[in-house]
């Protein structure tokens, strides 16, 4: 009996942890994506120096932080519903976990001609080498990326939508908004991070306020 209380114990403080960290990263990814976009319009910012490598820095520590609000809005999906429901859960957290990769990795591609580059001309020589070998740009830049917001959203959708809903319809309508607004002019990326945080917000109440959704 006494093993039993322990296993459960165990298991509700690690579950009690990792909300706490979904919350302060759904408070977190935006806040850095923000910074970036931020720096990003500071004159001088585009290239090799200060600036650039503060701003993708923190793009890439908002990114990471991704990681765990992924798993938890995963987790608001009950693994008691169908069969058919949990696969297309997954493939959603499976989409967006790749393409949150591919993000990760062209991030960590500016960074590092950032680092290896003197001038502008310099970057713009090594980023062209770069992507010319072949199925980088796909990957990295042009499809790879996208993966993420479509497995984010479809996230999002799944888990605003139905009687046993725990978001609510303007989560994945912010979100939407956000990318889009992101998308048409990376100046309109620091409101892109405001709409990410309201998306996000539910996530940053305890987890009893949390009812999980069917899946």
């Amino acid at each position: 009996m006494n093993a039993t209380r322990a296993v459960r114990a165990t298991r509700t403080t690690g579950a009690t942890g990792a909300t706490r960290l979904a919350g302060y990263a759904a408070v977190g990814a935006p806040a850095l994506m923000a910074l970036y976009g931020g720096i990003r319009l500071v004159p001088g910012s585009r290239q090799p120096g200060l600036g650039w490598t503060a701003g993708h820095t923190a793009m890439f520590a908002g990114l990471l932080l991704f990681v765990p609000v992924l798993l938890a809005l995963r987790g608001l999906l009950a693994p008691r519903g169908t069969a058919v429901g949990r696969r297309a859960a997954n493939a959603a957290l499976g989409t967006a976990l790749a393409g949150l990769l591919a993000s990760l990795v062209q991030i960590g591609i500016d960074l590092y001609v950032g680092l290896a580059s003197a001038t502008k001309e310099e970057q713009s020589r090594l980023f062209g080498r770069i992507q010319d070998v072949p199925g980088v740009l796909p990957a990295v830049y042009r499809v790879g990326p996208l993966l993420f917001y479509v497995g984010l959203l479809a996230l999002l959708v799944a888990a605003s939508v139905g009687a046993s809903r725990t978001l609510r319809w303007w989560s994945p309508v912010l979100m939407l908004v956000g990318t889009v607004a992101s998308a048409a002019d990376l100046a309109f990326i620091p409101l892109a991070a405001a709409c990410y945080l309201g998306a996000l917000a539910p996530l940053t109440r305890p987890a009893t306020a949390l009812r999980p959704a069917v899946a």
